[in-house]
């Protein structure tokens, strides 16, 4: 049995950006950011995802969502990616998601979520921001591109990378900020 490549789909250049992305990839991402700040304001670190269904006639469907809740769920695998393929598959009935289905994600995936969407048989990913520590669609590595899946994933992002960015640093400052009030309260204890 012969094995497909992967065909990715990089589109990095900063100066093109905008005419890359439609409408419709504008305003889910919006959503996934959304949902990404609901997460933070539950202590979880701010990751949004949706999953979303074209027809051929452009129109489209949001049949998942999720941002990371491991935290809330007691489980590791709680990324927001899982949770919206979960919710996506719950709602179809199916552990595939159909065809023309995009993944809108404000962080670059990790090894787990990369799988996962390989196996659900995602169409396209885009992503908002890299993740330099343990992203997989180029960061650290670029699962993507290695010639051993049988499924191929079209690849975008850079969409509102600022803003998403500015969400993981705005959470992560907070959290800093958090534990050195608390470690100066123990003190005067």
């Amino acid at each position: 049995m012969a094995i497909a490549t992967i065909n990715l789909t990089f589109i990095l250049d900063a100066k093109n950006w905008m005419t890359q992305f439609n409408q419709n990839d504008k305003k889910y991402m919006m959503y996934a950011l959304e949902l990404a700040q609901k997460g933070a304001e539950q202590g979880e670190v701010p990751v949004g995802a949706v999953l979303v269904q074209f027809d051929e006639a452009g129109n489209a469907a949001v049949i998942g969502r999720g941002f990371n809740q491991p935290i809330a769920k007691h489980d590791p695998t709680s990324h927001a990616e899982i949770v919206a393929l979960r919710d996506a598959c719950r709602n179809l009935n199916n552990y595939r998601l159909p065809e023309n289905t995009s993944l809108y994600v404000t962080l670059e995936p990790c090894t787990m979520c990369v799988g996962a969407l390989i196996h659900a048989r995602l169409n396209r990913l885009v992503f908002a921001t890299t993740e330099p520590r343990a992203g997989m669609v180029g960061s650290q590595a670029n699962l993507l591109a290695q010639d051993f899946y049988n499924h191929n994933i079209k690849v975008q992002s850079g969409l509102y990378a600022d803003e998403s960015a500015q969400i993981l640093q705005d959470f992560f400052r907070k959290r800093r900020n958090m534990k050195k009030t608390q470690l100066t309260n123990n003190s005067k204890d």
